[in-house]
């Protein structure tokens, strides 16, 4: 209600007093945790606690990064901070450990971060559970830590504060703030009871006599307006000074200015695409996740927002952008992002990062199992619209020896369960390349990008503009007519599909091979394709993945086969894993002849 209340009083039409009147409740642009696609005005969608300062993290190292391409020495035409508020709860998430960790790290000394140090958590005192020196601990990570001790009146103090955060350029800093919860409140002040719950009419009618606040309820006084409107009319003589500035640099800079405003715009320069590598079947067998690395190094070349790294397995996630070095404390102009083992908080930042400008488009990546260590900042990527790029390799027990605890199984159903989420599985380079392509174009929705870690061939019929559908046909020798049975595949899968085909053409039947690289933009085409794909009037369909068959039943039908893994894997060579599943041209021939 804080953020809203601002907001109101900032003259930003999307929040009336009615929007405030109407706070959390259905289809009104004040619901309970601040959403950026609800309400225009709010930066970030972060309601997990955590998420916030990770968020901020992202939106800080923003700052420092194009600062560091763009700035002149006549022209410092990037130059803002990035303030953020966490509580108690935020500092016992793991995930505000890893982001402040990498904060200090990189030092974003245009980070500032007020803790409201009030000492109450939903479940009461948090000396039941939350003990630590913050203040020490922040420290330890490379912060600049000021404390104020009268949060709930001291206003010189804070500002006091503020002054010396911004005279500290090399620390992101940290101003404790320590509050009273619910100060004013006769009765619940200090209190558990405060914590996401209302006063009640009684008890607001004793904390307006006890603020001595004799205003009605959403009274805002004259003096306040006039405070609030002489600082609105500041903020746009601001942006009409930075207009003019801007002006001045795009006369001196030319090339600078252009690349600029591709990324605050979020438009791709003209002819982007031509920039992704295309395959043949003669071109040689490889991992995908090699050739996620060639799509990679081609775009960075010719977007430039692109910017990215891993989750401490560069070297193998193939994330490494070849062109350029390490993003760090003294050298922020660079590309190439690490954020050690620490997958959440790698997630939480790169929202940040795509939030701070429509044209920076990061990627993080770690292997495909560890989307579990990082689920949340995912989904709030999709709730939020981050159009982050999630490059997951080792998608399968197609890695091998590392056994179970790093095979995924159920990964590819519960992230396809996940709404606005682009979940692409390609099987070979003109499928990775048609996989970038979607991720590129689609800003508003985050796309996951799983990739093998054993090599696969380059298949006859895939293509880049088959992947932007989802869903399309590889090969089929039903003569336009009804195949007799359709074959489905995705990623290295695909290619079991094809060579079971091979084998059921040789026996006189017709056979439709469908690649399947994303379920969810295979769902956004029309009625009339998808059904010109699957047909209705077939229904034997077999489908074959390495994952759990959760799902299928969708694709397949009731009538059809759905061939995977719904069990946890081994630890084994890939080959002999793969023959032991049933992940096999034999075991989708079989399906295939009992259906038909």
């Amino acid at each position: 209600m804080l953020q809203y209340a601002l907001l109101h009083l900032a003259g930003y039409d999307s929040v009336q007093e009615d929007d405030l009147k109407n706070f959390r409740q259905w289809q009104s642009r004040t619901p309970g945790h601040p959403e950026n696609f609800e309400t225009p005005g709010v930066e970030v969608t972060t309601g997990p606690l955590g998420q916030g300062i990770a968020n901020a993290v992202g939106l800080a190292l923003a700052e420092k990064h194009l600062a560091a391409r763009f700035n002149k020495p006549d022209n410092e035409i990037v130059d803002h901070y990035t303030y953020t508020i966490l509580g108690d709860g935020c500092q016992m998430e793991g995930v505000a450990n890893e982001a402040c960790s990498l904060a200090g790290h990189w030092g974003l000394g245009k980070l500032i971060a007020f803790y409201d140090d009030n000492h109450i958590s939903i479940d009461g005192d948090t000396e039941i559970a939350f003990t630590e020196n913050v203040e020490e601990r922040f420290k330890g990570l490379g912060w600049h830590v000021i404390w104020v001790k009268n949060g709930n009146t001291g206003y010189d103090e804070i500002r006091a504060a503020i002054k010396e955060a911004k005279a500290v350029k090399d620390k992101p800093t940290l101003i404790k703030v320590t509050t009273t919860i619910g100060y004013g409140s006769p009765n619940k002040a200090n209190s558990y009871s405060v914590h996401g719950s209302a006063l009640g009419a009684k008890e607001v009618d004793a904390t307006r006599k006890n603020l001595a606040w004799p205003h009605e309820p959403f009274h805002v006084p004259e003096d306040v307006k006039r405070h609030w409107s002489h600082h609105v009319q500041q903020g746009a003589a601001l942006e009409v000074e930075w207009n003019a500035k801007f002006a001045e640099y795009e006369k001196k800079y030319k090339d600078e200015a252009a690349e600029l405003k591709l990324i605050i715009t979020g438009e791709p320069p003209a002819g982007w695409e031509k920039a992704l590598p295309t395959y043949t079947p003669e071109s040689p067998a490889d991992a995908t996740r090699n050739l996620s690395q060639q799509n990679l190094n081609a775009l960075v070349k010719v977007l430039p927002g692109f910017l990215g790294g891993s989750a401490d397995l560069a070297s193998s996630n193939m994330t490494l952008l070849k062109m350029y070095g390490n993003f760090q404390k003294d050298t922020p102009e660079e590309r190439n992002l690490r954020f050690g083992v620490r997958e959440h908080g790698m997630g939480a930042i790169c929202n940040g990062i795509a939030h701070h400008s429509p044209g920076l488009i990061p990627y993080c990546a770690t292997f495909f199992v560890f989307t579990d260590y990082m689920r949340a900042a995912i989904r709030m990527s999709a709730l939020s619209q981050a159009g982050v790029i999630y490059v997951m390799t080792h998608d399968s027990i197609g890695l091998g020896e590392d056994g179970p605890t790093h095979q995924p199984i159920e990964h590819l159903a519960s992230l396809r369960a996940m709404p606005n989420v682009f979940m692409l599985r390609p099987a070979d380079g003109n499928e990775t390349a048609g996989a970038y392509k979607v991720a590129i174009l689609n800003r508003n929705t985050p796309s996951i990008i799983a990739l093998s870690r054993q090599k696969l061939p380059q298949l006859p019929g895939t293509s880049i503009e088959g992947v932007e559908k989802g869903g399309y046909i590889i090969s089929d020798n039903s003569s336009g007519n009804n195949p007799d049975i359709i074959l489905i595949g995705t990623g290295s899968e695909l290619e079991i599909a094809a060579k079971a085909a091979d084998e059921l053409r040789k026996g006189g039947k017709a056979v439709r091979v469908v690649s399947l690289v994303s379920w969810e933009l295979f769902d956004n085409q029309s009625d009339a394709y998808k059904e010109s794909v699957l047909p209705s009037g077939v229904s034997a369909r077999v489908s074959i993945e390495a994952g759990s068959t959760f799902g299928w039943e969708k694709i397949v039908g009731s009538k059809g086969k759905a061939i995977g893994i719904d069990r946890f894997g081994a630890s084994a060579p890939a080959g002999r894993l793969y023959k032991e599943f049933g992940l096999t041209p034999e075991a989708v021939v079989a399906a295939a002849k009992f259906l038909c």
